[in-house]
């Protein structure tokens, strides 16, 4: 199974509020409330982490959960959010693309 990397769209507005993470895209005014274990992606979402890596090294250990189910769960939630174009998913780090 191939890593994929997960990066935040720029093409949204984002604040945390009372442990939540609040998402508006800027291109349809699509509205999100992140709970604290999406807040935890969307905050490591950088572009140069494996999903497989944040689900490893922040939610497995902080919620103590089971790392394949805690994967399968996240890759089900970035792939949502890439389709409203909140999240960018890609099969290298960012920016390797080219290299």
């Amino acid at each position: 199974m191939s890593d994929i990397f997960v990066s935040r769209s720029s093409d949204v507005a984002a604040r945390m509020l009372g442990g939540e993470m609040m998402i508006m895209s800027v291109t349809d005014s699509t509205f999100f409330s992140l709970d604290e274990i999406a807040s935890v992606i969307w905050n490591a979402a950088n572009g140069a982490v494996a999903l497989r890596d944040i689900v490893a090294h922040e939610i497995v250990p902080r919620f103590e959960v089971d790392q394949e189910v805690a994967y399968r769960d996240a890759l089900e939630f970035v792939e949502q959010l890439a389709q409203h174009g909140i999240l960018r998913i890609g099969d290298a780090p960012a920016g390797a693309e080219h290299k």
